[in-house]
Order: structure tokens, then C-alpha cells, then sequence
């Protein structure tokens, strides 16, 4: 018994049965990492499968509610302009029931003039032959084509 002992306490021994241990704790917590690793990355695999489908299933309506939102942005818009359009025809219609403007533009537009005074159009003979030339005779009303093709005649008779 006396030699069990020793060897016990031997150095050998005890460096022997400290390796046996580390290579027992090594070989436990690879076995730990490895049972880890496959549980861990069962888990992860689920993870995301289940958040693909949820991507997947979520991508659809979405798409539709920003399309929706961006329609629903430009009809604004679009009635933003139509009230703007609305105030400035009845600030147009108000202006019109008042008869000192609707005088103001018959007199402008129309070149009507009050009784007792007389009327002037003053026009640039150069101007006005110019403008005659550049059109043609499709983009022209038909009374000036007539009156350039007596202009016309007029002149070669000289």
C-alpha cells in the first residue's frame, strides 16, 4: 500500500491524471459546442424561414398601401389646385358683376368707345405687313387672305 500511495503523489501520476481531466473537460465542452451549435442553428434555420414568410406574405400589401398613399397624396394635390382654380373664377365673377370693370374691359377687349368720343387703333404699317408675311395663308383668317390677294392684284395692275 505504502507503493500506491507513493505513486499517488508521484509527479507522473499527477500529471498524467491532470491531462486525463483536461482532455476530459475539452472533449465535454466540445461535445456542449457542438450540441449547441446544432440546436442554435435549428433555431436560427426556423427564425428565418419564418421571416422570409413573413416578408413574403407582408411584401404584396405593403407595395399597395405606399401606391395608395402616394395616390391618395396627388389627388390632394389635384384638389389643392381645383379649390384654387374655384376662388379665382369667383373672384373673376365678382369682379365681372361690378360694372365699372366689365366698362373697363369692353372698352380694352372690344375697342367700344362711349358716345361722343372717338376711337383710335394706332398700328405700325411695318409691323403689321411683317406679321402678314410670316404667316401662311392656312394660319391666317380668310378675310385677310382676301384682302392680301386684293393688295396683291392692286399692285400688279401698277
Amino acid at each position: 500500500m505504502a507503493v500506491k500511495d507513493r505513486d499517488r503523489f508521484s509527479t507522473a501520476t499527477r500529471l498524467k491524471l491532470l491531462g486525463e481531466q483536461t482532455a476530459a473537460r475539452v472533449y465535454r465542452s466540445q461535445t456542449k459546442r457542438q450540441a449547441r451549435r446544432s440546436r442554435l442553428t435549428g433555431r436560427a434555420a426556423l427564425l428565418a424561414l419564418v421571416l422570409c414568410s413573413l416578408i413574403v406574405a407582408l411584401a404584396y400589401p405593403i407595395r399597395q398601401y405606399v401606391s395608395q398613399r402616394a395616390e391618395i397624396s396627388d389627388l390632394q394635390r389635384q384638389q389643392d389646385r381645383a379649390r384654387q382654380r374655384v376662388e379665382q373664377l369667383r373672384d373673376l365673377k365678382a369682379r365681372w358683376q361690378d360694372d365699372s370693370y366689365a366698362e373697363q374691359q369692353i372698352r380694352q377687349r372690344l375697342h367700344y368707345v362711349m358716345p361722343g368720343e372717338t376711337g383710335y387703333i394706332v398700328i405700325d404699317p411695318d409691323a403689321a405687313k411683317q406679321s402678314r408675311a410670316e404667316l401662311g395663308a392656312a394660319d391666317r383668317p380668310w378675310y385677310a387672305n382676301v384682302w392680301d390677294a386684293v393688295d396683291k392684284s392692286d399692285a400688279s395692275d401698277r
